[in-house]
């Protein structure tokens, strides 16, 4: 393909210091790789720094408008600019591209680097490590990319952007409506503040409580509190060699489907070849949570999300995750559950390892937990399950429009599709 180039050719290649400093409440951003997100960057995942640690951790390079934020291990091929108005640090594992204006637009850059050919360039150059993956640094720059003239980049940045638009405006309408949840939930089941025989807010009319030794709070009258193992199933998914994983074959929900925040992530679904049994596969609706995490703080582990009816095929699930199942709870109670801080927060003592924790499922069993009354929980599950179904209905939409982006790009690239003047 004519216009190959050499990634260090457009632009110069940097990357962090190989350390994390001390993490404050409010401050400098420093940047995590898991605000990487399908070609934009959440902060709401990074972390912060004081002034004396950012001048420390921008000494080598601080990033500007317009340089590409990419990661080097674990989460290969994510990519982001870096927006207008914003003081931040590289976190570790992560580098930066700075495009060479006079070669390169910016915005073209990260499209190209997303592409499928070029995806196709850090897996072929990945190098398999024991716990994580990883690219080499002093290599990247002989990576080859697709750099047209000037003119040609605009255009297909044009084109292209104009999708991109669209998939975050979708991101936000699914922002809202899971934080429509997350309230409901808090309002209900952490404050007691649901409805009672009158409509009124339950606590807050003068609701009887009462004070419960096991837990050493006031739960409201009436309400039983239990070991969460009485009421619920666990299933861990299957063991699987990593020539078993491909591009095609069975959708497999491994530890790269998760979020931080517990969330599902669709992008970067990977694919199982190896041998199945008919009890490995998983269903949309059931309810997922990560048994093992990789991340320093364990962010993930214990996390849970409700497998969304987004594939073609039934799914199967690595031994990372396991599947939840009660006849009593209904899953949009427990997705809340397993997702709320004071849940996370006890669980992650049952999490040990050094650079892979591995969680003791024996410990989502112990966890003593008041039962609501099932009118109230099928009355959460009504409200939650109108929401799921338009979430999934947007994550669909933006799938196509991811796919007809990532379609488009190459056809733009080679000339197959050219961009009106």
């Amino acid at each position: 393909m004519k216009d190959v180039t050499k990634l260090g050719n457009i632009a110069d290649i940097y990357d962090g210091p190989h350390a994390t400093p001390k993490k404050i409440e409010n401050g400098k951003y420093f940047l995590s790789i898991s605000s990487l997100d399908n070609g934009s960057l959440d902060l709401s995942k990074s972390a912060f720094i004081s002034d004396k640690d950012f001048i420390k951790w921008t000494k080598r390079v601080q990033p500007q408008k317009g340089d590409l934020l990419f990661s080097y291990e674990t989460r290969l091929g994510e990519a982001a600019l870096m927006p207008d108005n914003l003081q931040a640090c590289l976190g570790r594992r992560m580098g930066l591209l700075r495009p060479k204006k006079d070669k390169v637009i910016p915005q073209y850059l990260l499209f190209a680097y997303l592409s499928p050919e070029f995806q196709k360039v850090i897996r072929k150059n990945t190098i398999k490590g024991a716990t994580v993956d990883r690219i080499a640094l002093n290599e990247l720059g002989n990576f080859p990319i697709y750099i047209p003239d000037l003119k040609t980049q605009q255009s297909i940045a044009t084109v292209l952007s104009a999708l991109d638009k669209k998939i975050a405006l979708n991101k936000q309408i699914n922002a809202r409506l899971e934080e429509m949840a997350k309230t409901l939930y808090d309002y209900w089941f952490v404050q007691f503040d649901f409805p009672d025989a009158d409509g009124e807010p339950y606590k807050s009319s003068g609701g009887e409580m009462v004070f419960d030794e096991t837990l050493k709070r006031e739960i409201p009258k009436g309400w039983e509190v239990k070991n969460l193992g009485e009421h619920i199933s666990i299933k861990r998914g299957i063991s699987y060699k990593s020539n078993e994983i491909k591009d095609t074959g069975i959708p497999f929900i491994n530890l790269n489907s998760f979020y931080l925040d517990g969330k599902f992530k669709f992008e970067g679904t990977k694919f199982f070849t190896g041998k199945t049994k008919n009890d490995d596969f998983i269903s949309s609706g059931d309810l997922l949570i990560a048994v093992t995490d990789v991340t320093r703080n364990a962010d993930i582990i214990g996390k849970a999300f409700i497998l969304p009816d987004l594939f073609n095929a039934s799914p199967v699930m690595s031994c990372d995750v396991a599947k939840i199942s009660s006849s009593e709870l209904n899953n949009f109670y427990l997705e809340r559950l397993f997702n709320s801080d004071s849940y996370h927060e006890y669980i992650k003592y049952f999490a040990s390892g050094t650079l892979v924790l591995h969680l003791d499922i024996k410990g989502i069993s112990w966890f003593d937990t008041y039962i609501p009354p099932k009118i109230l929980l099928d009355k959460f599950e009504d409200f939650c399950r109108d929401i799921h179904l338009r979430i999934v209905e947007t994550e669909k939409q933006n799938y196509r429009l991811t796919q007809l982006r990532d379609f488009l790009l190459p056809m733009l690239m080679n000339g197959q599709v050219s961009v009106a003047e």
